[in-house]
């Protein structure tokens, strides 16, 4: 017969087990969700997920860039990336987003969300000007495509973070969704305030590491059609 010790020890146990398996969610993301994170510029939107799930075993955080043009361009992505890894994240560079579904890691795997947060090819033409238009919506498409093959068939979400207004709506996220076999389902205003630590950059050019200005802005949730 078990002591009251034992029996007291062991419900101790359970209630352990009990809050390791706890749901945390953070805005859209939850610590039961495998994620896959694109286009991260110092990485601290994968941070502020990481620290809320308090682990980054169910991040996969990427970069187009090396990790040498990303200490040339962000003056905190070194400690970013530091703690991201600490947690458990898995965090690869030169991942371009046009492509990863034949990245040799990433396309082994399948993902509850995929996020890319203000997809841009950087500034090579005036915002409104339609040669930038054109070169965006190209980036969004090929994103669109790769994620489309790398999300788990039920319950899969692809997330993409945009400003709301012209010359944004022109890229017409929705219709090249629809093309590619997504279905938007979910259109909600985005707010940086509800990730705390989360710093978006301008990423391109001599002001890389200076505040990238949101305004207004939503996430478009994209489902399989």
């Amino acid at each position: 017969m078990s002591s009251a010790s034992e029996e007291g020890s062991s419900s101790d146990e359970d209630h352990e087990v009990e809050e390791v398996k706890k749901e945390i969610w953070k805005g859209h993301y939850s610590s039961a969700h495998k994620i896959l994170l694109v286009g991260e510029g110092d990485f601290s939107f994968s941070l502020c997920l990481a620290r809320s799930f308090g682990s980054a075993r169910n991040i996969v955080a990427t970069t187009v860039d090396t990790h040498q043009q990303l200490v040339k361009k962000y003056s905190n992505v070194a400690e970013n990336v530091r703690e991201l890894q600490d947690r458990g994240s898995v965090v690869l560079y030169g991942v371009d987003a046009t492509a990863m579904s034949n990245h040799f890691f990433i396309t082994t795997q399948r993902f509850h969300r995929i996020v890319y947060n203000f997809p841009h090819v950087g500034f090579r033409f005036p915002e409104a000007n339609g040669c930038q238009i054109k070169l965006n919506k190209q980036l969004v498409k090929g994103f669109l495509k790769n994620a489309k093959m790398l999300l788990k068939k039920e319950n899969g979400e692809i997330h993409v973070s945009h400003k709301v207004g012209e010359p944004y709506d022109s890229w017409n996220l929705d219709k090249k969704a629809e093309k590619i076999g997504l279905v938007l389902y979910e259109r909600s205003p985005f707010f940086k305030k509800m990730y705390p630590g989360y710093a978006p950059k301008r990423a391109h050019g001599a002001a890389a590491d200076e505040a990238f200005k949101l305004g207004e802005s939503a996430t478009y949730k994209f489902r399989l059609g």
